[in-house]
């Protein structure tokens, strides 16, 4: 976001999955209040302590609670204590922080599916070893009733495992089945009952063999790839969702007898609404009373603040800079901009998850070929064995496990982790799953250009241009305006040791800038008109003193590494292109000074959607690096996309990639990596295919009982394990 400071995420706060439960009703219960914050740029455990050490020093605060793992903080106040003013108040003190509507988050439920499967591989694991212990006894030479006693000692252990530790393939695997469709949860659950069912059978028959050790192991490793999968994204609440919640929640209504804070929701078209200095808009409005200036980069990405007078428009999302306004509503809630751009990302989220992965696609070929496989071992031994069900049962159990999908499915999880690990050390995080797959087919790559490719702060240049009397009066003038532009003018002055001169009266004019008296004259400091001065193409405020205009020019900072990734980029063949939200000067700026051929500037949200789209419909498969809200739309719309760690909470929900430290240089290696990951993907199914045409032709002669196949299956996953442990 522009004008955000620029924190790159620790790996523990920006790894950790954004899903979160939203409680409080003890406050309420003891006559107080809670309201919830969104911190999206703490980043480690000094940054709780300052901030919760800040809240609890605050009147009417009652209790302080940060959250590093959802980037928020839960405060307990006495009734009257507004949200805005607290996070106004940790603003002003360094931490950046936005009020959440708690009741949007209310049906957000805790994420369990890590530790749920991690339970079932542990409690898998721990089965097999002991199974395994009792097997060692039996191939010891344990006959008769100690071999059927070690057996039902060793069903009593694997028949509850199975039926608890396998529940995500049966789950999966009825679900395909309801749906009338196969999937690889099909003949691994199978597998998994036919070697626990024969065994079952085998040791109610006094059999010599049970395979209650295949069926576990099976379940282990199947468990295994299961959980790598997972660990390889972080599984966040929906990015419309997390628009939602930043919206405003309240609004102050003018009424003709009083002011009243009321939920936004119970505005409606014509109501007028205060919206104080620092505060963002509540709703779409036209302004009736009042003049300022408005921060539009948390929606359109200009950099620099408009003015706003009766009579303009504003928007939801929109920060208030200088001056009261009044405001008559045109839409509220769900029909405001901020809303209608949730529903964008929602649409393109939809559209973007109808991708599928490479071992989707394969199991749709492997799956019905096991089944068939299975079967027809089954009823040729029938017939070979003149009718014997044991043999033949035994057989097609063999070739449905050694057929059984564990190296496919472990083939894209493994190279993923493998993958993740390296491209995590060079400061990126993976959170989708299939985010390697699409961003090694990427050949164009989108950038937005404030906050991503510049830092969004801007940096005066031509300070030495000007006298060092007139500095200090601008200095002085600069020092007492909240304008990011006074600002970073305030800020050079101070690193070029320059002291402020005695400017007295010194007073903000919203919408045009600051003045004060200067030995007896009145000195300027603000927009071009205001001032008497000619605009100038580049970003620019200007001094008005003794009858003389000056320029003063700005720059945005680059960020670190931004020319060279863009040269990677296209090192590497892909187009290039710059859309921003800024003013056409400065976008053409910034795309001759990185290298950029191809650029457009004032686009809207809208259009950055709609234009990714269009590259999609043509067959491009397009790769978007943004960081505002104005840019999640385009991001959830893009076959790939990357986030900053100093972006927006819901702008890193939406991303497959978060860019964890400051610099962009890491770009270029993520798309290389991500190619040659799909390499090892590819080379992994070779293995696997491999595998199976040596394998299945054993088994399919009755060479392999089904422990033997489940030693084959689980040889056949180490293989592919180390193959991918080659991009580390």
């Amino acid at each position: 976001m522009a004008g955000a400071v620029q924190t790159s995420a620790c790996p523990a706060c920006a790894a950790a999955p954004a899903a979160g439960q939203v409680a409080g009703s003890a406050a309420a219960a003891a006559g107080g209040a809670q309201v919830l914050l969104s911190l999206p740029e703490i980043h480690c455990g000094a940054c709780i302590s300052g901030v919760e050490r800040s809240l609890s020093a605050m009147p009417g605060v009652r209790r302080a609670r940060v959250n590093l793992t959802l980037k928020r903080a839960q405060v307990d106040v006495d009734p009257g204590i507004a949200a805005a003013d607290l996070a106004a108040a940790l603003g002003a003190q360094g931490w950046a922080a936005h009020e959440l509507d708690a009741a949007t988050l209310a049906g957000t439920q805790t994420d369990r599916t890590g530790r749920d499967l991690l339970m079932r591989l542990g409690v898998a694991g721990f089965a097999m070893m002991n199974v395994m212990l009792l097997s060692v006894a039996v191939w010891s030479g344990a006959a008769d009733a100690t071999r059927d006693l070690f057996h039902w000692i060793s069903a009593s252990i694997a028949i509850p495992t199975i039926a608890f530790s396998a529940q995500p393939f049966f789950r999966s695997a009825l679900g395909a089945l309801r749906g009338g469709r196969l999937n690889m949860d099909v003949p691994i659950s199978l597998a998994i009952l036919l070697a626990a069912g024969m065994s079952l059978y085998e040791t109610a028959q006094s059999g010599e063999h049970a395979y209650f050790d295949a069926a576990l192991s099976l379940t282990f490793f199947l468990l295994a790839g299961r959980f790598l999968d997972y660990r390889t994204r972080s599984v966040a609440r929906s990015a419309a969702q997390e628009l939602a919640a930043l919206e405003v929640p309240r609004a102050l209504r003018i009424s003709a007898d009083a002011e009243t804070m009321v939920p936004v929701a119970e505005l409606a078209v014509g109501d007028l609404v205060r919206v104080l200095p620092g505060a963002r808009v509540p709703v779409d409005g036209i302004v009736e009373i009042g003049a300022t200036e408005i921060d539009r980069a948390l929606l359109t990405g200009e950099s620099l603040p408009v003015a706003a007078a009766a009579g303009a428009e504003v928007h939801a999302g929109e920060v208030n800079l200088t001056g009261v306004l009044t405001v008559r509503v045109t839409a509220a809630g769900e029909d405001s901009t901020l809303s209608r751009l949730a529903d964008l990302v929602a649409v393109a989220e939809t559209t973007r998850n109808r991708y599928t992965s490479l071992a989707d696609r394969a199991a749709r070929i492997y799956a019905p070929v096991v089944h068939l496989l299975a079967l027809a071992a089954f009823a040729g031994w029938m017939w070979i064995s003149g009718g014997d069900v044991r043999l033949s049962l035994n057989i097609a159990v063999a070739v449905l496990i050694i057929t059984c999908p564990c190296a496919l499915g472990l083939a894209v999880p493994a190279v993923t982790t493998a993958a993740s690990g390296r491209l995590f050390r060079r400061g990126l995080l993976i959170k989708s799953a299939t985010a390697l797959e699409r961003l090694a087919e990427v050949d164009t790559v989108v950038f937005d250009k404030t906050g991503t490719l510049t830092t969004g702060t801007p940096r005066a240049e031509n300070l030495g241009d000007h006298a060092r009397r007139d500095l200090e009066v601008a200095a002085a003038l600069a020092e007492g305006s909240a304008h990011p532009l006074a600002q970073a003018l305030a800020a050079a002055a101070r690193a070029a040791g320059i002291r402020p001169a005695r400017v007295d009266d010194i007073r903000e004019v919203p919408g045009h800038g600051i003045e004060g008296a200067w030995h007896g004259e009145t000195v300027r400091l603000g927009r071009a008109a205001w001032t008497g001065a000619t605009q100038a193409e580049q970003t620019a405020t200007y001094l008005q003193i003794g009858g003389r205009v000056l320029t003063f020019r700005f720059a945005d900072s680059l960020r670190d590494g931004a020319a060279q990734a863009v040269a990677a980029m296209k090192a590497q063949g892909k187009d290039v292109i710059l859309l921003s939200g800024d003013a056409p000067a400065a976008v053409a700026d910034l795309a001759a000074r990185v290298g950029i051929d191809s650029f457009a500037a004032e686009v809207l949200p809208e259009g950055k959607a709609a234009r990714i789209e269009a590259l999609g419909a043509g067959g491009r498969r397009v790769l978007m690096v943004g960081d505002g809200l104005n840019d999640t739309a385009a991001l959830a719309a893009a076959h790939a996309s990357i986030s900053p760690a100093s972006a927006l909470e819901a702008t890193r929900v939406v991303s497959d990639i978060v860019l964890l430290g400051g610099s962009l240089e890491p770009l270029g290696d993520a798309v290389a990596t991500a190619r040659s990951a799909t390499r090892r993907i590819h080379e992994n199914f070779g293995i696997a295919a491999l595998y199976n045409a040596v394998a299945i032709p054993v088994a399919l002669m009755g060479f392999a009982t089904p422990l033997a196949a489940a030693l084959a299956m689980s040889g056949s996953s180490i293989c592919v394990t180390l193959n991918a442990l080659r991009l580390r």
